[in-house]
């Protein structure tokens, strides 16, 4: 991993067309803006990890057998 030490309203490149500002530092919060083309996706960790994990239960769906056996039973017609 790369680590950088920026200012205030300094910031890095990435790959020619990626900007990242950071434009303010409270405490231990640090604000970044970022300048990037459309077609790049930007996602905040959390999120990107969240989308992983419900990415890989579409995939491997947990069976519940009890969840069946739970189901109401169909009306039967007179």
């Amino acid at each position: 991993m790369l680590i950088l030490t920026r200012k205030k309203g300094q910031s890095i490149i990435i790959n020619n067309n990626i900007e990242i500002v950071i434009s303010a530092i409270d405490g231990d919060q640090v604000k970044i803006g970022i300048n990037a083309p459309e077609e790049v996706n930007i996602l905040r960790k959390e999120v990107f990890d969240a989308v992983q994990q419900s990415n890989k239960e579409a995939i491997h769906p947990k069976f519940d057998p009890q969840a069946i056996k739970n189901l109401p039973s169909p009306k039967k017609s007179p």
